[in-house]
């Protein structure tokens, strides 16, 4: 059972996944690229169960590893440090925001795999790339609640994937597995379990940009069941990078 959670990455996705660890339990190693100094005030947020460390150190430290940094930045990913590691890899292709990657351009690699080509020491398993930070922590749930959400996960090793599988269970959802890192495209962007079926309908009514904001911040979420998940994930339409 992971007893430590190693962060690299501290913005929205990994600070939620901080506060949902330390709320089950767990201790957590923050890092960015900005240096331990620029999370005092996160880390005092969370208290005693968490510090702050550079990115070599965090994936030291972790007994499991979520790496939560633009895809654009994989390769300052210490591959060293994270050899012999499960690295849970919430990162998507995003390059109307980040500029495009020209491996992923060729159509021969999902994301997961590049960066699993990156980390070549350790496991990779994809997983909370599919939902967004404030409904990632709203909808936590204990394990038997009614209301509990799923999310897909998809990796090479099956023993990672029962790794990182558990700790979705503990921070408060059910998993749902997809497949391999090839199959890892299922959850990502424009796939319909991407984001979407997190959300209620948003209101007809218009709202000022200002008002839309407060809407996203406010609204608790809707449940998605693994069932409904499973059924999201097989319904992506597409071709598998590589494999038309």
């Amino acid at each position: 059972m992971t007893k430590t959670l190693g962060l690299i990455g501290a913005g929205n996705i990994g600070s939620a996944l901080a506060r949902l660890a330390v709320a089950a339990g767990l201790n957590v190693v923050l890092s960015n690229s900005r240096g331990p100094e620029s999370l005092a005030d996160l880390v005092a947020a969370l208290g005693p169960q968490a510090r702050a460390a550079t990115p070599a150190e965090a994936a030291d430290a972790g007994e499991l590893v979520v790496a939560t940094i633009p895809l654009s930045a994989y390769g300052r990913l210490p591959s060293a440090a994270l050899s012999g590691k499960t690295v849970i890899d919430t990162m998507n292709h995003l390059p109307e925001y980040f500029g495009p990657i020209a491996e992923l351009a060729e159509g021969e690699l999902t994301s997961s795999e590049l960066v699993q080509r990156h980390l070549t020491g350790s496991r990779v398993v994809k997983a909370f790339n599919n939902v967004d930070s404030v409904r990632l922590s709203a909808l936590a749930r204990p394990a038997g609640a009614p209301d509990r959400s799923a999310l897909p996960l998809a990796g090479d090793d099956i023993e990672a994937k029962a790794e990182a599988s558990a700790l979705l269970d503990v921070l408060g959802y059910d998993a749902v597995d997809i497949g391999a890192l090839a199959d890892s495209w299922r959850s990502e962007p424009g796939t319909p379990v991407y984001v979407q079926p997190y959300f209620p309908a948003q209101p007809t009514q218009e709202m000022s940009q200002e008002e839309a904001y407060r809407w996203y911040l406010e609204t608790p979420g809707v449940a998605v069941p693994a069932d409904r998940v499973r059924e999201l994930a097989d319904a992506a339409v597409g071709t598998a990078p590589g494999r038309a």
